[in-house]
């Protein structure tokens, strides 16, 4: 305790809260006390006071340049492994959700099944884009206002989460992001970021927490990571369990947010990879083609092979197939 360098950080703080004049004034304040009260320039022999107050700024000044360099080193490591970890997870997603179509051989009777299909669908497609009650915009789309689930909640920022007073949080099917300004120079040390599967627990030390609360869902505590920014800004990434559903909140104490109204802004293909890139092309034209009411890239490929299929076998009689 004797040789412990923070034992009187609580007391000087205070002291220092009550200097105007900031660093000069605390320094005046207790040069003063050294003056009045001992012998600190006047005990020893002349010049001696000049060489411990000289030697003892640099120890410090030394400590403290030490402590920049490695605190900017950790920032600039841990927000290397905050991207690698990022790219990795999104490109995993993305070449998990989506697979090459592939084409294989096929009978007569699953030829005749296809074409059936196809037909089937192109007749549900035109119902779809007509004017009757089974449009498509009609159900996808209900009135909100109306529907006193969604009365009270707030509509999602730019990044389908909410901006708070203490806090801003945004969020994709994977994960969550958190950012929470500190207002003051920190060190890691100084904070306290404890996050387990289903609670949050962070703020920073000897003041009330900023976030002490249960978790709108589950996440992977070993996949989610937290790093001090600038010293003023603190950034947690929380790997949700459930990738198939929007939060409407960080915490239960919060505010709910209206999940209908989140409206996720699509991946950047430059920054994919070329397998992974050509997925999401596709899955982004066959969504073009829905739209307009025409076939997809799989359905297309299936007429392809139809076609291909019947050019073989002319001898085959399509018109005596029954389609609904």
């Amino acid at each position: 305790m004797a040789n412990d360098p923070e034992r009187f950080d609580s007391m000087l703080l205070a002291m220092a809260q009550q200097h105007e004049g900031g660093v000069k004034d605390l320094l005046a304040t207790i040069v003063g006390f050294l003056a009045r009260k001992t012998d600190f320039f006047t005990g020893g022999k002349d010049g001696e006071w000049e060489k411990i107050v000289k030697d003892t700024f640099y120890v410090h000044a030394k400590k403290a340049k030490d402590e920049a360099n490695k605190i900017k080193k950790e920032k600039e490591e841990a927000d290397k492994r905050l991207k690698d970890i990022q790219q990795k997870k999104e490109q995993e997603r993305l070449a998990r959700d989506f697979e090459p179509a592939t084409v294989t051989e096929i009978t007569e009777q699953e030829a005749a099944q296809m074409k059936e299909d196809i037909e089937r669908d192109k007749k549900n497609n035109e119902v779809g884009n007509g004017e009757g009650p089974s449009s498509e915009k009609e159900v996808d789309n209900p009135d909100d206002e109306d529907d006193p689930k969604e009365k009270g909640k707030l509509k999602p920022n730019a990044g389908n989460g909410c901006d708070l007073e203490n806090y801003r949080w945004t969020q994709t099917l994977e994960e969550v992001e958190l950012r929470v300004p500190l207002r003051q120079v920190l060190r890691p040390r100084d904070l306290t970021v404890i996050i387990n599967k289903r609670h949050l627990k962070l703020g920073i030390k000897g003041q009330p927490l900023i976030i002490d609360g249960e978790l709108d869902a589950d996440v992977k505590v070993e996949e989610s990571t937290w790093v001090l920014q600038d010293g003023r800004n603190l950034l947690v990434n929380l790997e949700k369990v459930n990738k198939m559903n929007w939060w409407s909140r960080l915490v239960t104490t919060d505010p709910e947010i209206s999940t209908r109204k989140i409206n996720p802004e699509p991946s950047k293909l430059s920054d994919l990879d070329g397998e992974t890139r050509g997925l999401v092309e596709k899955m982004m034209y066959d969504q073009r083609q829905k739209e307009m009411g025409l076939p997809t890239s799989d359905e297309q490929k299936k007429q392809d092979v139809l076609k291909k299929f019947m050019e073989q076998h002319p001898e085959m009689d399509f018109s005596k197939c029954k389609f609904n």
